[in-house]
């Protein structure tokens, strides 16, 4: 077992045994029914032998389906709120096509860069790719870009069930329109009679992506003139609101996710309760509440239920929250449940009260169905220090005086197949070599800006967090009782977060901030597990990696960013 302090301050070791408290006490033991079938009256069946009470991490169903995708990434304009902008999309689609699968099926996406200028990699954010780590899809890491002409396959197995997205890693390409859903259905905790699907909640700029990255690093983060909402919004008199259909006394499930750049969003409906069924790819207990805190990357299922009325509008929400957002926008970003199909009328319903911040839920209601406890002992390992440095007039994000920096033509993947055991320190590695054991991290950082942490291939126990500085003497007040798991937290401003992973997938997995400008400019590290399990794709890794260099040296490409 391991302790890792990753600061955007430190990390600090001491020997010890964590004293936990308990957030079981929400959970109820669902008691499994033989040959039940999914349906809106029993949303808790799936199939023979699977039910939201299966363990996930240890049980899937063997369906032998595939579903199978094609991609064409390409530029082209469009106009999310009206005005015109260039753009890279998938299958000319704003956002892209939704990813649909069962529980144990497998999926492969077979991905066409027809860019003109710029590679491109699919990340499957939130799909735990067991043992599959080569199709993770981060240029840098797991892979070469794929090149202007090129094709790269994905292939994974649909291991856990929810909500998950799609977004390429190649620079910030993913902000010029290069994202869509993941949608992989299964069982649920609480029942509904309708699935409206994702429901993607966006910051937008009308500049395009590689040029705000350059004014985040040269002049501070970009203020979003705009956002929208499933890919629309109005511009003054230009564009239109999304808006959907209730039917009255029907319940309807929700995929919230917060795909901004840089906005963490308050989203509510006007005059309707908000019942929280999963957070990430975790069912949990399920609680209402009037309003939702959702960090970028993170994503939230909820369950409305409709009035029992015939007609009537009301307001769909996503607040910018200013605690931690530039934003022009601060209640700009609306759309529209209607009650009557025939209704053109915008609503006059008002907005619940809430306060303004860019905390996390309250980790009380984010009690996982499954209840999995984290182990109790540990030892801390080293201290990692991060910080803000101008360097050359751009801004860069350090860990331990060093930028994460890895190179787009040699992804960290490949030098491991190749035998190459050495690494610089920009490239920011961490090594857990042994299997199954706990690894518990801390990230403090002394900045007053909250930021989402993603780590790629694991759901993470959320063991604790605060404001001020981490220290032995508060490993008592660490939740080990079943704590919170996802796979994107927000850190908090001036404060720390204590997260906790179990060794079981081997691979190459990234950990970094899901502001876009921040991974850009460094603030990230990797993460090499059991790197002697690892299985590749030799064939795919290196001609992609070929095709890349031959481009490369072609085109004269220079790499501008931190490689991920």
């Amino acid at each position: 077992m391991r302790f890792l302090s990753l600061a955007l301050s430190s990390l600090v070791l001491f020997p010890g045994v964590f004293g936990a408290s308990a957030l079981s006490s929400k959970h109820t033991k669902h008691v499994r029914q033989k040959g039940c079938s999914n349906s809106p009256s029993n949303r808790a069946c799936w199939s023979d032998d699977f039910d939201i009470s299966t363990n996930y991490y240890e049980k899937v169903p063997d369906t032998g389906v595939v579903r199978e995708y094609w991609f064409n990434v390409e530029n082209t304009t469009a106009a999310p709120d009206g005005v015109e902008m260039p753009v890279q999309l998938i299958n000319g689609s704003f956002p892209g096509p939704t990813i649909i699968a069962d529980w144990g099926d497998t999926v492969v996406v077979h991905v066409k860069n027809s860019l003109q200028n710029n590679g491109t990699g699919l990340h499957f954010h939130g799909i735990r790719q067991n043992w599959t780590d080569a199709m993770d899809g981060v240029p840098s890491i797991t892979q070469c870009p794929t090149a202007p002409g090129d094709f790269f396959t994905y292939r994974w197995r649909a291991v856990e069930y929810g909500t998950g997205w799609y977004h390429s890693h190649f620079y910030v390409q993913a902000w010029d329109g290069v994202f869509g859903g993941i949608q992989i259905n299964g069982p649920a905790t609480a029942n509904y009679d309708i699935d409206l699907g994702h429901v993607f909640l966006n910051d937008w700029y009308h500049t395009t992506a590689d040029q705000l990255v350059l004014q985040a690093a040269t002049g501070g983060p970009p203020t979003a003139p705009n956002g929208l909402i499933n890919g629309t919004n109005t511009w003054g008199t230009k564009g239109s609101r999304f808006s959907t259909t209730f039917e009255a006394g029907k319940r309807y499930r929700m995929r919230l996710v917060n795909a901004a750049a840089d906005q963490h969003f308050r989203f509510m409906i006007d005059g309707h309760q908000l019942e929280v069924i999963a957070t990430d790819f975790v069912p949990i207990v399920p609680y209402n509440t009037k309003n939702l805190s959702i960090g970028m990357g993170q994503r939230y299922d909820v369950i409305v239920t409709a009035k029992r009325l015939t007609s009537g509008n009301f307001w769909l929400r996503a607040i910018p929250q200013t605690a931690c957002s530039e934003t022009d926008t601060t209640d700009k970003v609306k759309g529209i449940i209607r009650y009557d199909n025939s209704s053109t009328a915008d609503p006059t319903t008002s907005a619940y009260s809430y306060t303004d911040s860019c905390a996390d839920e309250e980790p009380s209601n984010l009690v996982p169905y499954l209840p999995i406890n984290a182990s109790g002992t540990y030892a801390y390992s080293k201290e990692e220090t991060v910080e803000v440095q101008v360097t050359d007039n751009a801004l860069l994000w350090l860990m331990n005086k060093t930028s994460f920096h890895t190179e787009w033509e040699y992804p960290s993947l490949l030098q491991i197949s190749e035998g190459n055991r050495t690494w610089l320190d920009k490239q920011r590695v961490i090594h857990l070599p042994g299997a199954d054991e706990w690894v518990y991290m801390v990230i403090h950082s002394p900045f007053a800006q909250d930021h989402p942490i993603h780590l790629h291939g694991h759901d993470f126990w959320v063991l604790g967090s605060g404001y001020g500085n981490f220290d032995s003497s508060m490993t008592n007040g660490l939740t080990l009782v079943n704590a919170p798991r996802r796979d994107v937290v927000m850190l908090p401003a001036s404060g720390y977060v204590v997260i906790a992973i179990k060794t079981t997938n081997p691979g190459v997995w990234l950990m970094h901030c899901h502001i876009a400008w921040h991974t850009s400019e460094g603030f990230a590290v990797q993460i090499l597990e059991r790197i002697t399990d690892i299985t590749f794709d030799h064939d795919s890794l290196n001609s992609t990696c070929a095709n890349w260099k031959s481009y490369v040296a072609a085109k004269d490409v220079n790499q501008y960013d931190s490689g991920v």
